[in-house]
Parts: C-alpha cells; structure tokens; sequence
C-alpha cells in the first residue's frame, strides 16, 4: 500500500488578486498556487504572508465580489472571495476578523458539463462592471452566468428589514445566485472583456461582452454581446439554459496575432486589442480604429490597469512595458506612448499594488515585487519558484557510491537539483531539507570580520554580554545592555585591541584569555589587570589555537605543537617540533577527553592524537579512503562533541575540499562509525552550540550542536540516534558564535563579508532553495556522482529582428558551486530530448538523445544518441553517436547496454568500442514518454495507453536478442513517467495528475492473469507528475522501527516535491482507518463556523470531501475514494487536534486496527492492547520528520 508525502509545497503562482479581504480600509493580495490559497499583505519591504489555507481542488479561477455593506454577509464591509476549482465548482470566501480564518459564505456549486469540452484556452471568469453578474468560461461554446442579488430588486420583494434583508426570502442581497449556461457559437476565444457602458444609468443596460476569437477558417473577429441576466437573483433563475445571447460581430480589420483585448473606461470608453505586431483602439459605439505598429514585434503574456489612462504590459520574453493613452480636451484618443520598463519574469499574472509597486506572479520563474522608478523598475522583493520542475537528479552529499542509494532527504545528506524554469527564467535549483534563521537584528556594515567570540563582561553573569569581533588586523568590542542596547567600547579589560584575537574566552577566578598572533594573556575581568602572558620565541606566529577547561594547545609558526597551562600562569607544560616537512594544519582540545590533543598535517591525509601532558603520538587515523597526491585531502579543522545522546562523542573533520568527516571516537582513541559528507568546495568551520536533553530517568544531558560555516551553512544536529545536516538560510556567513544574552537569549551572532548580526535558529525543518541561474530551459539533467559533475541538455531562445529561434546545446556542470565547465552546442534546429549517466566497463560517461524539430524534412535522420566522455581537464568529448529513425524520447541502462524510446519504438543497442549495436526492438501502442529498466524488464509509459512490461532475453545458439511484452496494463491513460517501487511493482503518473502503482501478478493462475497489471493503489494528486526517481535508502533507515520505507521522489509542473513510499503490512491498516477518520471529523467539523479545526475544508463548505477531491479521474474513468493510498499531508495534521480531539478519533476505530503499548484512549489492537494516544503521535511525528 501507497504513501505520499509533499516535501516542497507547489509555488508556481498562475493566479493573483488584489482586494480587501482582510480589511474595508487596506488591500491585500490573494494567491493562487496549485490548491493553495495564499493571502499577503503589500509593504513597502515587500509582501508579508498573513494566511494560508489548502483546498479540495486545483485553483482555476479567482474574482471578487463586493456584497453592499448593509449585507448581512457583509457586516465588516469587506469584499468577498470568488474561486473556481478544477473540479467545476465555486465557492466565495470572506474573511472572519474574530476567528481569523476564512469561512465560505455560499456553498459549493457543481458547474460541471458532462457534454461539453473544455476550453482550449485557460479558466476566465469576469466581473461585470456595474456589479450584477459574474462570467464563467469553462467550455467551447458555453458561457456561465452567475447572475449577483441586486438590491433594488429587493426593494420589490423585500422581506422584514435590516441588514438581513432578503430578496422574498430566499436570497440576500449581494449573493450569487444559481449558474446558467448560455450557448454562443464562438467556441475558440481567444480573450474576453466587459465592455464599459456609456449610458447615464449603465443599471438599465444589458452588461456588453466582448469576444476576440477565431472562426473556424482561422480569422481572428471581435464580437460583442449583450449578456441576459438571468432572474433576479433567486434560486433556480429561470430554469435553465436561455439560448444564445444577441450580438454583433465588430467589422474590424484584426491581426492574426491578437492575443489580449482591454476595456478602457470613462472618460474614452471603448476597447484596446493587443497583437505581436501593433495595439488597436476600437471605439465599440462607431466601430472606429487607431492602430499603431510596434517598434518590436512580440507575444503579450498578462496585463494590469494602473488607472483609467495607464497600464502595465508583459510579454512573453520577460519584458515590462508601460502604456499610456493620449486623450485630447473633448477625451477622444489621439494616441499612445508604450514605453520598456525593463526585464523580469516571464509573468502569468500583473498586479498593480499602487504606489508604484507592482507584484508579478510567474509560472517559469521567480514571482517579483518591483518598484517602477524614474528610468526602470527596481526588484523588492524575489518569491523562489521552482516550478515547472522538467526534470531532476538526486545528488546524496553522503554516500558517492551511485546515483540510486540514498540518503534520506531529511537527514539533509540527499539534496534534489531541480532543472525549473523556461527560457530566460531557466535556472538550476537545489532543494535541500534545513532550518531557517530568525533575524534579530543587525550591528551595521563591518567589512572581513575572521572570528566571533562571546564573553560575560562580569564574574557571576549567567548570561553574554559582551561580542569580541576579530578583523584582520584589530579587534572590537561591543557591549549589550539588558534592553538590547548597544555599545562598542574602545577598551575593553586590557585586551589588545590592534590586532586580530585567535581566542577570547572566560576561565576560572573571573579571568579572561585572549590569543593573539603575537601573544596569550589572561586578565581579570573586572581590573582588565594583566596576570600573565606568554609570547612564542623568535617573533613566531600563532597559527592555530585550541583550549579546553586546563589546558591551551598552540601551532606555533605551524611547526611546533605547544601545550600551556591556564591554571597555572600559563605554564610550559610541554613542546613538540614537526619540522617544515609535517607541518600543522589544525589543533583541537576538548573538555570531554582532556588528555587528547588531536593535530592535522598539512603534508597527510590523516589525524593524529596526542597525549595532551606530554604530546606522546596515540593514534594516527586515515581521514579520507580516495587520498591521493595529486588532490590530497587536508584536514583544517577539528571538533569532538557530544552530539548523538547515550552514545560515543562524535569526531569532526572538515577537509579542505569541503568534505566533512565523522567518527565515533572512545576513550581508549579507538574510532568507529565512519561517515563523510560534501558541503562545499572550501573547508567548513565548526562551532558547537550548546543545548540540552533530558534523559527518560528526568537526567539532563549536555549535548552540542554543530553549526558548520561554508558555500553552504549547515547546522548538525541529531534526531533518533543519526546525525542531521540541516540547511541554513544564512549563505553569506564566514564566522558564527553562540551568544545566549539576557535580550536575545538562545541566539546566535552571524558575520558575513559586509555585516554582523543577531539571529535565532529555527526550530521547524522545512526545505530551502538554493537558485543558480542558467539563463536557458534546462529540459533535462543527470548527476554522475564519479565524475561529480552534472550533464544538463538546455534550450535557449532568442529574439532578433521579430524572428524567435532556438538553440540546444548539451552542458558539463560542476557539482558544488555548478559552474558550466564545458559546453556542446547541437546541429541547427535540432532539440535535446534526454540526458543519462551510462556506467560502461571501462568508463562512467553521459548519453543524450536528440530530436529535429522540422518533421516534413526528406532526410531519414529524425534524432541522435551522443555518447559523450569526460576528460581528465573536465571537458566534453563526443566519443560516439548513431543516427535514429524517430525522436529519441527518452533513454536508460540496462547491464551496460543502452535502452532507447523513439517515437513508435523501443530500441535495445550495446556499445563497445565507440560502435551502437541494435539487439531487439518493440513495438509500442501509440508513442512512448518515459521508461524505466529494473533487472531485465523495461517499463514503458505510453502516451495513451498506460504501462507496458516488456522483457529482455538474450538470444542462445545463433538466436537473436528479444524484447517481449509480458505484461500491460489495460487501460487508457495518458502516461508522463514511471518508475520501478519494488519487485514487479511500477509506480505511474498520467497528465490528469493520477498516481497509480501498478503490479505484475507472475503468480497468476492463467496467463491472462499474469499478463494484466493490477492497480493495487490509486490517487488523485491534482498536479501532473513530470519526473519520478527512484530511490534505495539504506537498511538502517528503513529499519523495523519505520512505519513506511521510502521509494521514490516525484516532481511536477507546479513545483511540487513529493516523497512516495510503502507503508509497513502491520500498519497499512490503521493508517488507512486513521485517515478516514480524520477526513471525517474535518467534515463535520467545516459545517460548525466556530471550529477552527479545519485543514482543508472550509467552514459552511459540505459539499467537497477528502475522497472527492483525491479519488481517481479521467476522461474515461471517475473513482469515488483513493484506493489504498494515504495521503501523508492529511495525516500528519492529527499532530494540530487537542488532545482531546486525537483520543476521539482513536476511539472511533474498529477493533483490531493497530498494535501499541498502553495509553490514554485509543484504538485496540488485535493483541488486545491499546494503541494510546502518545503512541500515534510519536507515529505521525516519525512520518513528518521523513522529510
């Protein structure tokens, strides 16, 4: 049975709106991504998320309503939301000040047409100026009208009085009432608009719509028509469809190109159409035209009016125009001026936010909040979006052995490189499990700060006070007060104040130590009295530094170890030479084991450990297993801290490469448990901080965390016996300390290259983007983690002179800072199409499949397969390449042996020697999307018709090699990708956003029964899976313990990551139980208005559940529930109910539905035990940690 898990929550924003929701007197601004509803509060900073709600249902449509605010649905005088649903259906939203959520204020209506086709062009729905209809266009040839409760005519049939008036009863006033289709025979539009009225009462007037579409010889025509409001607001209308609506085509001559058309108001009146080529004025009374060419053609993308004369346009290239009319003294248009603001995102959608900001909301790029300035526009504010997610790779930092065993994601180790983007918004993403920092606040500018330190100023002070920043040549000093305040004081308790400090620290007796390069000294405190001090001889430098509790390890001139007492006056205790020819690289004390004094070298690959009293050699330990002279792994810095709880203290390496290493390490120096990790490409720098954790006895322990400093910040951490690299949002960082003060206590101080500042480490794990901009459509990606190098195939288009062109090229990447380190350009109007990493016998190297975009084209070559190898200067080199008959669609590996799908065939070559060799061949149903190879069966993903298995048998006696089907799945669906989840179990994805594990019964009584698939789970994800890969965690963390085994990753268009895994047998049934009960309450919880309980569903909204939403749907087939699938999202909020409420639900399950040990009221196991309450949570908590 079938997990599903959302690891990063979709961003991609097709929808936006700018209204007051929250507020009669501030606007606010609602998003819509995917099936979340986002609302945002426009600063001049930027956009502030005030509230989040997920929904039943992929958002399609948003509008708003402004009920008049005597309305009893309109007590706070706010506007109303409208949102349409994937699903047909629509519900309208306000705001509940008190309980501050939203509540639905009209329920759901189904505006489904079982008969009518879906509009080739995206939802529309449109506000009818003066306010009495709204306009759905969901369909060819069907308009919905939703006609909006009028006040005047309750003025008619008004019964009682007040804010509760109703129209007889039935409908108050500013409500929708009941949908009604109406025909036209224009069935491709291509936009649409309310024309304005220039009527003195616009009331009495039909509301005008205008039509641009295309006939059905391809002529783009304008038709405006006069829309019937059907009834007057009640219930029913009148009954259903009122026939064509009258109009009249427009006889104006219309680019081909026309794309958009924009009612303009009062005081011109009349319509803007928008072509790639020239912008049209159209006076709708006398039908007279202004048009004006462009200076450069393009594709307009969305629009926003700023004010009656001014608008801002977007087009498809990612360039912002400002456009005004120019109207003389009698308002008649004369002209106008279109201006280039400058480049953003490609955008979906505008949002004027006055006072010169604008939002805009992309799909294929980052959403921006931009300020229009005098000669350009400035970016405030850049919401990271990674979708459309077209392909990508799991990159373990853990484990290098191959690309498929895996690291969990959670653990920080497994990071996922996302190709995202189109065109110029392409980028590269790394999307990584981490911790986000709080800022607290900020010192000021400070230029090449090395080293932080923090000090109690005073004896007896439980808390810091005091922050020594070291800079290259002086030190500073800055002292808290209670309240925050700050101060920086020139002298601080005799410290040596020009020049850096290696080391500041508080000792016994109310001492201080300061390190420099030059000297150690210790002082009081309170004096600032000089005690004692010692100098290296010969004006030797101190190159390293390290002290525990007794004792101070010093490098001194990185030749000599030195160990000085601090209790002791700073007491020779003793000396070792190493000589130039072993010379120290890093030298660490600790407080756990004080009689070690672990060293590195620069001229070894290794540690060594030291008797601290003596410097006797204890141990010398081989850091890395892939040392080699030519790149020889240097250790630079070490830490030995206790961070796993009840077990060994862990052992640090940070490597110069950016490798981090880790041992267990006892008493005796025996080292165990070796571990590494990639961070960066420069060494990381460790500092622990402390915490602490109570044992199950009440014992505390004092355990550390780690936060370790690099390209890539991460805090270290542990979490049920394993060591957790969590990403930090703090990428500038060069240098951190803990600074745990009375006005910032448990915080931190973070230095960059520019600035210091004061900050708190989150405690929620959540994912963290890194962007690295291409510039170009990275359409596919693979990671070689021997060549540690990714292969990209990107596209890049440009513009010149009005002629689009494409150029495809293959790319060599690196794998920490992803710089391009080579590039190959592809043959004109040729396309990559897939990109692997093959492992041949006697080399690791990339195949890429291409396709050439003109079809008509008498040449047999329709696409290649490149072999390319990388050489030992990190270049490409095309090592081989075969022509092929059809597109190359999609390719994999097979024991050294190339699988590839072209467009009506699935084709098996072997390669040796720089030479293809066809093997066996397969004929697919339609044309094949995706494949994927487990053992000797490559499943193949149709585009229609679902998932085929077909074997590999290698020909004997002089036979030829065969590829057979052997199993199929009988049924139309409409395949992206699939994947192999266990043996003969396949996981698909279609392009209506279903999820199918299918499994292959070679058990079966007859052959029939072994050839036909089983669908054995089933969901509805609601967003179209573009990638799966498949992952294979490790034992250990998929032990007896797990509840569900982790299998694969999935990406979509939207930008979503999802988790997919298998649940455990024992626990397959209570977690589907406990997923129907949740799904349950939250229904009945959404009719009571004062329940705040809510997840999904929304108050007074009955009439969407779970299974509705997540049930199977296609164009052939609709499913009532999922089907042995749990939905991880909804499960994991049984962690957000009361106590009270968990225990309700464990008691509404049946008998036997789980085993656990004895609790508060729960549900009984079949051992007749009961499965309390503390017990599911900790469940439901290990779930969510997974990633």
């Amino acid at each position: 049975m079938a997990y599903i898990a959302p690891i990063h929550p979709p961003s991609s924003v097709r929808h936006a709106l700018k209204l007051n929701l929250l507020s009669p007197d501030s606007e606010c601004l609602v998003l819509g991504k995917s099936n979340r509803l986002e609302i945002h509060d426009p600063t001049p900073d930027g956009l502030i998320q005030r509230h989040a709600r997920t929904i039943y249902g992929k958002i399609t449509l948003l509008s708003k309503i402004r009920p008049p605010p005597s309305s009893a649905h309109n007590s706070n005088g706010t506007d109303h939301l409208f949102v349409g649903t994937d699903r047909h259906v629509y519900f309208t939203l306000s705001w509940d000040p008190a309980l501050k959520q939203l509540r639905t204020e009209r329920t759901f209506v189904d505006t489904a047409d079982k008969t009518g086709r879906d509009s080739q062009t995206q939802d529309r729905c449109l506000t009818d100026p003066t306010g009495r209809c709204l306009v759905l266009e969901l369909f060819e040839g069907i308009l919905t009208v939703l006609p909006i409760t009028q006040s005047k005519a309750a003025g008619k049939a008004r019964s009682g009085d007040g804010a509760g008036a109703t129209l007889g009863g039935k409908a108050p006033v500013g409500t929708l009432g009941e949908p009604v289709p109406v025909r036209i025979t224009e069935l491709f539009v291509r936009a649409s608009a309310f024309v304005h009225s220039r009527a003195g009462a616009p009331e009495r007037e039909k509301p005008r719509l205008a039509l641009l579409y295309e006939d059905n010889e391809e002529e783009v025509r304008l038709k405006i028509l006069k829309v019937d409001i059907p009834g007057s607001g009640q219930r029913g209308g009148s009954g259903g469809e009122i026939g064509e609506l009258e109009g009249k085509d427009i006889a104006v001559e219309i680019d081909a190109g026309a794309s958009h058309i924009i009612p303009v108001e009062a005081p011109a009146f009349g319509l803007l159409i928008l072509s790639e080529t020239r912008i049209t004025y159209l006076d709708d009374i006398s039908s007279q035209t202004l048009s004006e060419p462009l200076k450069e053609a393009t594709i307009w993308a969305t629009w926003t009016q700023i004010d009656a004369s001014r608008w801002l346009l977007a087009d498809d290239y990612g360039h912002l125009y400002f456009l005004m009319l120019t109207v003389d003294e009698s308002h008649e248009i004369n002209g106008w001026k279109l201006d280039l603001l400058g480049m953003t995102s490609r955008a979906s959608t505008l949002i004027y936010l006055d006072g010169g900001f604008v939002f805009i909301g992309s799909h294929q790029g980052d959403s921006q909040v931009i300020q229009i300035r005098e000669g350009g526009l400035e970016v405030v504010q850049t919401l990271a979006n990674v979708a459309p997610i077209l392909d990508f790779t799991i990159m373990d930092m853990g484990s290098r052995d191959s690309e498929g065993s895996t690291n969990e994601f959670s653990s920080g180790q497994a990071r996922i490189v996302t190709g995202s983007g189109a065109f110029q918004d392409g980028s590269l993403r790394s999307v990584r499990s981490g911790v986000g920092l709080e800022e607290l606040g900020s010192l000021g500018a400070m230029d090449h700060i090395t080293e932080l330190f923090a000090l109690r100023s005073q004896p007896g002070l439980e808390r810091f006070d005091t922050l020594v920043t070291s800079f290259i040549d002086e030190t500073r000093v800055f002292q808290f007060a209670e309240d925050g305040q700050v101060e920086e004081i020139e002298d601080f308790a005799g410290f040596a104040m020009n020049e850096g400090t290696l080391l500041a620290s508080n000792i016994s007796h109310g001492r201080l130590l300061q390190v420099t390069r030059s000297s150690v000294c210790i002082l009081d405190a309170e004096s600032g009295m000089n005690e004692c001090s010692w100098n290296p001889a010969d004006q030797v430098s101190i190159t390293a530094i390290s002290a525990n509790n007794k004792y101070l390890a010093i490098s001194a001139g990185g030749t000599e170890a030195i160990i000085l007492d601090i209790h002791s006056s700073l007491k020779e205790v003793t000396r070792k030479s190493f000589g130039s020819s072993r010379q120290i690289s890093c030298i660490h004390l600790q407080d756990i084991y004080t009689d070690m004094c672990i060293i590195g070298f620069w001229q070894s690959a290794d540690i060594t450990i030291f008797n601290t009293s003596s410097l006797e050699e204890i141990k010398t330990a081989q850091i890395s297993e892939e040392a080699t002279t030519e790149d020889l792994p240097v250790p630079r810095s070490v830490l030995l801290t206790q961070l796993l709880p009840g077990q060994l203290p862990t052992l640090f390496i940070a490597l110069a490469n950016g490798q981090v290493v880790t041992f267990a390490i006892d008493e005796s120096c025996n080292l165990s448990s070796r571990a590494s990790i990639i961070l960066g490409t420069r060494q990381p720098n460790f500092k622990a901080l402390a915490r602490s954790e109570s044992g199950a006895d009440g014992s505390t322990q004092q355990l550390y965390n780690v936060f370790a400093t690099c390209e890539h910040p991460s805090l270290i951490y542990s979490s049920e016996g394993r060591i957790i690299y969590s990403a930090v949002t703090a990428e500038k960082a060069t240098c951190v300390c803990p600074f745990d003060s009375a006005a910032f206590p448990g915080a931190i101080a973070i230095a960059t290259n520019e600035d210091l500042k004061i900050a708190l480490v989150g405690t929620e794990r959540t994912t963290h983007v890194q962007t690295l901009p291409v510039g170009e459509t990275v359409r596919r990606i693979a990671y070689s983690p021997k060549l540690k190098a990714f292969g990209m195939g990107t596209i890049k288009r440009n513009l010149k002179d009005g002629v689009e062109t494409v150029q495809s090229s293959f790319k060599l990447a690196d794998e920490i800072v992803f710089k391009e380190l080579d590039s190959h350009s592809l043959n004109e109007d040729e396309l990559v199409e897939t990109v692997i990493r093959a492992d041949f016998s006697d080399s690791e190297s990339f195949v890429v499949g291409t396709a050439y975009l003109d079809d008509q084209a008498p040449s047999e070559a329709r696409g290649r397969i490149m072999v390319f190898e990388v050489t030992q200067e990190r270049t490409l080199k095309v090592v081989a390449e075969t022509v092929v008959k059809g597109a190359c669609r999609a390719l994999a590996m097979m024991d050294g042996k190339i699988v590839a799908a072209l467009v009506k065939t699935v084709i098996l070559y072997s390669f040796t020697s720089s030479t293809f060799t066809k093997l066996a061949t397969y004929r697919t149903s339609t044309a094949p999307i995706d494949i994927s190879v487990s053992g000797n069966l490559i499943a193949v993903a149709d585009l229609m018709k679902s998932v085929s298995i077909v074997k590999y048998k290698a020909g004997k006696l002089g036979e030829p090699d065969k590829l057979s089907e052997v199993a199929r799945h009988f049924a139309i669906a409409w395949s992206t990708a699939v994947a192999p989840i266990d043996t003969d179990s396949f996981l698909e994805a279609d392009a209506e956003g279903n999820l199918l594990v299918l499994y292959r019964n070679v058990n079966g009584v007859t052959s029939d029964d072994k050839r036909r698939m089983e669908v054995t789970s089933e969901i509805c994800l609601g967003e179209m899976v573009n990638r799966i890969r498949t992952v294979h965690v490790p034992p250990a963390a998929s032990s007896a313990e797990a509840v569900v085994v982790p299998k694969a990753f999935l990406a979509t268009v939207e930008g979503s990551i999802y988790l997919f895994a298998t649940i455990r047998p024992d626990k397959q049934d209570f977690l589907m139980r406990l997923q129907s009960a949740i799904a349950s309450y939250l229904s009945q919880a959404s009719s009571n208005p004062a329940s705040n309980t809510s997840v999904y569903l929304l108050p007074g909204a009955p009439s969407l559940s779970f299974n509705q939403f997540r049930a199977f749907k296609n164009a052939v087939r609709e499913a009532e529930e999922p089907f042995r699938f749990v939905d991880g999202e909804l499960l994991e909020h049984f962690l957000d109910f009361d106590e009270g409420v968990q225990g309700k639900l464990l008691e509404g399950l049946p008998p036997a539905v789980g085993v656990g040990g004895a609790g508060a009221a729960g549900a009984t196991g079949a051992a007749g035990r009961a499965m309390g309450v503390q017990e599911v949570v900790g469940m439901v908590e290990r779930l969510r940690r997974m990633h």
